[in-house]
C-alpha cells in the first residue's frame, strides 16, 4: 500500500495575504497592489475532463476554481491561465514563461513535464534539469509558487507501465520545490483519486468531481477559505458502483481502447496533438468577479457594454 502522508506541503498563504505580492512597477511609488494569480501547464491546469460550454476552450477545471475563490475571499484579484492541452515542458518554457514573467505575478501555481513522463523517449534526468531551469525563472518573479507532483493513477494497467518513471519525476519536484522555497502540492499523496469516478472517460485527466476536489486541496494548502467540501464530493455524486462481470469489463476496455487509445496513437504517429490549434483560455489577466466568478464574466462580455 502506497505511503499518502502529506510531504513538504507548508501553506505560503495565510488568508489570502500570499507572499511575494508584486506591483506594477510602471506605476510609481506607491502603487496598488496588484494580486494576480497565473496558472502555467497542460491539460491539468487547463481543466480537460471538466466540461463547460459557457467558458473559454468549453473547459472549467481546478484552476478556474482557485481563482473564483481566491476573489470571493478578497475582491480584486486577477487571473491569467496561459495552459493549454498536450503541451509538454519544452512548450510551457517556449510559449509560457516569458508571458509570465512579464505578468509580475502574485500566485504561480505549475505542473508541467506529465506528458513528457508518459513518453518513453524522454529521459528523466534531463527533463528534471529543464524542470529546475524553468522553477529558478520564475522563482526570480518574487511570486509564490505552488508545485504539483503527478498522480499514479493505479486504476489501469496501462499507466502502471509508467510509475516507476512517474515516481522519479515527483521526487525530483519534491527536491527542486524545497531548493527554491516553492510550496508543494503533493498530488502522489491524496487520497480519494484511486476511484475511478475522479476520473474523465479517458482515464488520464480529472473528472469534473476530480477538479473540484483538487481545487479544495490547493485552497487548503493556500489556507483560503472556502466551501468545498472535498469529502462529501463522492458521497454527493456518486451513486455507488456495481460490480462488473468480466464481460462488461472487457466491453469496457474494448470501448475505451477505440475511442480514446487509438484516436491518441494516431495523433501521435501523425505528430499533432489536440492543443495544436487551441489558444491559452485565459491569455491576458482578467478581475475575477466575486459573485458570479469567471461564468459572469464571459456573461458581462458578451452582453457588451451598457447604457
Amino acid at each position: 500500500m502506497r505511503d499518502r502522508r502529506a510531504r513538504a506541503s507548508c501553506p505560503a498563504v495565510t488568508g489570502t495575504a500570499v507572499t511575494g505580492s508584486a506591483a506594477d512597477p510602471s506605476s510609481g511609488e506607491g502603487a496598488t497592489t496588484v494580486r494576480l494569480y497565473v496558472a502555467l501547464g497542460d491539460s491539468f491546469t487547463e481543466g480537460v475532463g471538466d466540461p463547460d460550454p459557457r467558458l473559454p476552450n468549453g473547459v472549467r477545471g481546478w484552476a478556474d476554481r482557485v481563482a473564483e475563490r481566491l476573489a470571493k475571499a478578497e475582491p480584486g484579484w486577477q487571473y491569467a491561465n496561459l495552459a493549454v492541452r498536450s503541451k509538454r515542458l519544452r512548450d510551457v518554457v517556449a510559449d509560457q514563461l516569458d508571458s509570465a514573467v512579464r505578468l509580475h505575478p502574485t500566485l504561480i501555481t505549475l505542473y508541467a513535464g506529465g506528458n513528457d513522463v508518459m513518453d518513453p523517449g524522454t529521459e528523466i534526468g534531463s527533463l528534471l534539469d529543464d524542470y529546475e531551469r524553468l522553477v529558478a525563472a520564475l522563482a526570480k518573479t518574487g511570486a509564490t509558487i505552488l508545485l504539483f507532483t503527478g498522480y499514479d493513477v493505479p486504476l489501469y494497467p496501462v499507466v502502471w507501465l509508467f510509475r516507476r518513471r512517474n515516481h522519479a519525476y515527483n521526487d525530483g519536484v519534491r527536491r527542486i520545490a524545497e531548493k527554491y522555497g516553492a510550496t508543494l502540492v503533493d498530488y502522489w499523496t491524496f487520497e480519494g483519486y484511486e476511484d475511478r469516478r475522479m476520473w474523465s472517460a479517458d482515464r488520464l485527466h480529472l473528472s469534473k468531481a476530480g477538479h473540484k476536489a483538487l481545487a479544495a486541496r490547493v485552497l487548503d494548502v493556500l489556507a483560503v477559505h472556502h466551501s468545498i467540501n472535498a469529502k462529501k464530493i463522492k458521497a454527493k455524486k456518486f451513486a455507488p458502483l456495481e460490480s462488473r462481470s468480466t464481460r462488461r469489463w472487457l466491453i469496457d476496455q474494448s470501448l475505451w481502447v477505440r475511442d480514446w487509445v487509438v484516436p491518441l496513437l494516431h495523433r501521435k504517429i501523425r505528430r499533432v496533438t489536440l492543443g495544436d490549434w487551441l489558444e491559452p483560455r485565459w491569455p491576458h489577466p482578467v478581475e475575477v468577479p466575486p459573485k458570479g466568478g469567471l461564468r459572469r464574466l464571459v456573461r458581462d462580455r458578451e452582453a457588451g457594454p451598457r447604457g
